[in-house]
């Protein structure tokens, strides 16, 4: 779910790809260079990703439910950890709406919120919160073998479309080598993931789960821009 939202949130933010115009030239450095100028390499496209306040909030937006949550835990009880988990999730989504962005993502956190909350009420468990969590991991990495044994690799389905790819990019070579390395990436991270929150959801240590929860946040929101100016690079070449 991560790397979904941060699909969301980072192709929306990446300045849109045009395949009809010819490549232009690398622009040159200096005061000038704008700071939507789509970056020319990986490194680039990381510092672009995160000098912007905006996306750095965003990850605290997507973050604090679950911080709040384990934070009332510890100095109150479970239900009003719950409760205050629920009020920021809706607070996140009201910030959005004020700021006129794309309630997407926010929603997409509400639902997850909304779940967590479910399952730690009927447990009765505080780390029952982090369940749907920890088992995200492992429903995206079946989703990333499926579309690799499908040679459709999910980065390409997610993200052919803010590239500027073609409607085929799966018959592109380069093109589908470039979204297999990024899908394999995308398993290794989540394959980190799901062993950090399975050993401390066994542990019952909430804080370190909060805190692996948000930073998956963080490194697929890198990964993304990544991938972006991969494709855009392939794309300028093969013209």
């Amino acid at each position: 779910m991560s790397f979904q939202r941060a699909t969301l949130t980072i192709g929306d933010r990446m300045p849109q790809h045009d395949v009809s115009r010819q490549p232009e030239p690398p622009p040159r450095s200096g005061p000038q260079q704008g700071r939507h100028q789509a970056p020319e390499s990986g490194w680039a496209a990381i510092r672009q990703t995160w000098s912007d306040p905006d996306r750095w909030i965003g990850i605290v937006v997507a973050a604090a439910p679950g911080l709040v949550f384990v934070a009332v835990n510890l100095v109150a009880s479970l239900y009003p950890a719950i409760t205050a988990a629920a009020v920021t999730a809706l607070a996140g989504l009201g910030y959005r709406l004020a700021r006129r962005q794309s309630p997407r993502s926010a929603l997409i956190g509400i639902l997850v919120v909304a779940l967590c909350a479910v399952v730690a009420a009927v447990t009765g468990e505080a780390r029952g919160f982090f369940l749907v969590p920890t088992l995200i991991p492992f429903a995206v990495i079946m989703a990333c073998l499926a579309t690799i044994i499908a040679r459709r690799p999910l980065t390409g389905l997610l993200l052919n479309r803010v590239t500027g790819g073609p409607p085929d990019w799966y018959r592109n070579v380069a093109l589908r080598r470039v979204h297999l390395t990024a899908t394999g990436a995308a398993i290794a991270i989540n394959v980190i993931n799901a062993t950090v929150q399975v050993i401390f959801y066994e542990r019952d240590d909430t804080v370190v789960l909060a805190v692996a929860h948000a930073a998956t946040g963080p490194v697929f929101a890198t990964l993304v821009a990544v991938t972006i100016v991969a494709v855009r690079k392939t794309l300028a070449a093969q013209r």
